[in-house]
């Protein structure tokens, strides 16, 4: 870990704020309301706050920008992404987003992992957030284009930018533990965003799933872990499970649903709730840096600091690996 992405990572504290939310993801909220739920986070302590032009096709980079705008610069960490550039798409501009943001189609996501493509997409992140630096740069969801434009020319891209200084640190933000792990091998990366893939419900090469050994190669080579997407869209987000719960983003099965109950019945053992636990899980591997959750609403963003300030026993965590419910 180099000295810049060590202070990052201290600066970061265990919370972050993710800016799916402010973007307009499945309904539009206000301008004052996202500014009040920024707001909410920085009075509960956050000091790290991510977005990406991606959130709300550049909305959630302007809220956010214009709420942190009057906070020393100095006092928080903010990152963003590039992959996906936004370009004029007037021939959609009377219709909605097609990716599940309530904002109109006015621009649309080209991916261009070239030199040129990364650059740009930083210099439109920069005047739409109105700082003069970013801090963190992930590629975002290589996986979901081309790995291969991922390693042969994007990572390359973002370490060059870095070395001249345009971002003070770069990584990679994916769902997929196994593209993690090539990027993890292919660059020198300070911080990986792993959205969904370490969380009670899973763990990187359990069941089989790819990514074995993933937090321990992050840890050996000093790459900060954020994890994202703690609650797997909604299973884990809530004391007590909905029959018509979500994973990842579909309708649960009865077995994950089966086993979230065993695991939120534990939890109650010990007093404590399934999402209280849910949000400090990641803690349990010491490379992880942070753990990022969005919101739309102030308490919202309020609940999730208070849930990462309740003590979890060490004994509940025990009980759950005695089940096999967890990994060791």
């Amino acid at each position: 870990m180099n000295q810049d992405s060590g202070q990052l990572r201290d600066r970061m504290g265990h919370l972050g704020f993710g800016g799916t939310g402010v973007g307009n993801l499945y309904r539009a909220i206000s301008d004052e309301q996202a500014a009040a739920t920024i707001e909410a986070a920085w009075t509960a302590g956050i000091r790290y706050f991510d977005t990406a032009p991606h959130y709300g096709l550049g909305l959630s980079e302007r809220r956010i920008g214009d709420a942190l705008a009057g906070k020393r610069r100095e006092d928080f960490v903010l990152s963003t992404k590039v992959g996906r550039v936004l370009v004029p798409s007037p021939a959609t501009r009377d219709t909605k987003d097609p990716e599940g943001f309530d904002v109109p189609a006015d621009l649309r996501r080209e991916w261009d992992p070239s030199e040129a493509g990364v650059r740009r997409s930083i210099e439109q992140s920069l005047e739409r957030l109105g700082l003069e630096y970013i801090d963190i740069a992930y590629l975002h969801d290589p996986d979901v284009y081309s790995m291969e434009d991922a390693v042969k020319s994007a990572l390359p891209a973002l370490e060059k930018v870095r070395a001249e200084g345009l971002v003070k640190a770069i990584g990679v933000g994916t769902n997929t533990a196994g593209a993690a792990m090539e990027c993890v091998e292919a660059a020198e990366l300070n911080f990986l965003m792993l959205a969904g893939r370490f969380t009670m419900l899973e763990q990187p090469g359990s069941d089989g799933r790819p990514g074995a050994g993933l937090l321990d190669r992050c840890l050996e080579l000093g790459t900060g872990v954020v994890s994202v997407g703690v609650y797997n869209s909604g299973i884990l987000a809530k004391p007590d499970l909905p029959a018509d719960a979500h994973y990842n983003y579909s309708q649960a099965s009865e077995e994950i649903l089966d086993r979230a109950r065993q695991l939120a019945s534990i939890c109650k053992e010990y007093d404590v709730e399934l999402p209280t636990a849910a949000i400090q899980f990641p803690f349990r591997h010491p490379a992880v840096a942070n753990v990022t959750v969005g919101a739309s609403r102030p308490e919202q963003i309020r609940q999730s600091a208070e849930r990462m300030g309740t003590k979890v026993p060490d004994e509940l965590w025990q009980e759950l690996q005695n089940r096999e419910l967890i990994g060791a």
